[in-house]
């Protein structure tokens, strides 16, 4: 058998660098007082080494940890379902990783879980947290003020104990909403239903608003609350077509439950978009470009939301704000663009 390979040390370091061992360690955990030409040695004797730091004893000097939690309020099987996770995942690591911070993935079951996530994050296991998909009566926020960890939300928070000041990223859903539904009044149609989402969620919430806006005398049999999911688009568009068989269009609000929709019209032999026309939310394009006829949507970043949470979040750990009361910072509110293809 070989013999197990040694790591460097952090004296092995300073003897190639040949500066003491508090020099070097000032320079691996980014302390001050070390002149230019010594921090360049030491980072030098590091890479010829292949020296890796002890991220227990950093942490114990730095007090950071380089993680940081991300926290979805839903269960496994939505998350792993729903590419909308997945592309706002992907922008959260991708910033995370070019900034050499470690993504802890924390998913919850069901309210149960909520107390779980709240003792982990006040056990001093990350720097902060990330957050998104949260419901109006969520427990995680309080449970999070509590642990005291930095946090930047995706979406607009709506709390219900009065707390502001919340750091968060979202999409315009109600302007998207109004230009959606604009799109279908401008090519004639008069009887627009609407399928929300879950409205316990300030997006599916908002993007109703943007509907009435444009719509402010529909018949309420026009508006159906689905889940976010493709069987919750097929459950409304049923129940649409039931109260109200002369609708000629649909804005639905995401694709998922679009293309449930778009399967009910197609087995009511309604025609797309002649009988009927369609209109989604987001431009998944794994979805929105598969339909049958392909889907026009209002397209919101949704990676670069996750790519931008995890900044926000990063400048404040940099500056050592905490997104406190006393801290309040703005929400920042990306644009949304309608995408026209063949379904309206």
């Amino acid at each position: 058998m070989s013999e197990a390979v040694s790591r460097p040390t952090l004296e092995a370091v300073a003897a190639r660098a040949g500066v003491s061992r508090a020099t070097v360690s000032r320079v691996v955990n980014g302390g001050d007082g070390v002149r230019e030409p010594l921090i360049e040695r030491v980072r030098r004797a590091v890479e010829e080494l292949g020296y890796v730091p002890n991220q227990a004893a950093r942490s114990l000097v730095t007090k950071r940890h380089d993680a940081v939690a991300v926290v979805i309020a839903e269960p496994e099987t939505r998350v792993f379902a729903d590419p909308f996770f997945a592309l706002q995942l992907r922008g959260i690591s991708k910033e995370l990783t070019a900034h050499d911070n470690q993504l802890v993935l924390l998913l919850t079951e069901g309210r149960d879980d909520h107390a779980r996530v709240g003792r982990y994050l006040a056990g001093g296991h990350v720097d902060g947290a990330l957050v998104f998909s949260l419901h109006l009566d969520d427990a995680l926020p309080a449970l999070i003020r509590r642990a005291g960890v930095p946090t930047v939300f995706g979406g607009r928070p709506d709390w219900s104990d009065g707390e502001d000041g919340a750091v968060y990223v979202d999409s315009d859903n109600r302007g998207g909403a109004r230009e959606a539904v604009r799109h279908l009044v401008a090519l004639g149609r008069r009887r627009v239903a609407h399928i929300a989402g879950a409205l316990d969620q300030t997006s599916a919430v908002d993007r109703l608003d943007g509907f009435r806006d444009v719509m402010p005398d529909a018949d309420p049999r026009l508006v159906a609350e689905g889940d976010f999911t493709p069987a919750g688009g097929e459950r409304a568009m049923r129940e649409l077509l039931g109260r109200r068989p002369d609708l000629d269009a649909v804005f639905a609000g995401n694709d998922l439950m679009a293309s449930g929709a778009l399967r009910v019209l197609r087995e009511a032999g309604r025609r797309v978009p002649d009988d009927v026309a369609v209109v989604g939310f987001d431009d998944m394009l794994p979805i929105a470009e598969q339909t049958d006829p392909p889907l026009t949507t209002v397209r919101q970043d949704i990676e670069e939301m996750g790519r931008l949470m995890a900044r926000l979040l990063l400048g404040r750990l940099r500056t050592g704000r905490g997104g406190s009361q006393e801290d309040p910072a703005p929400g920042v509110v990306l644009s949304t663009t309608l995408v026209r293809r063949a379904s309206a």
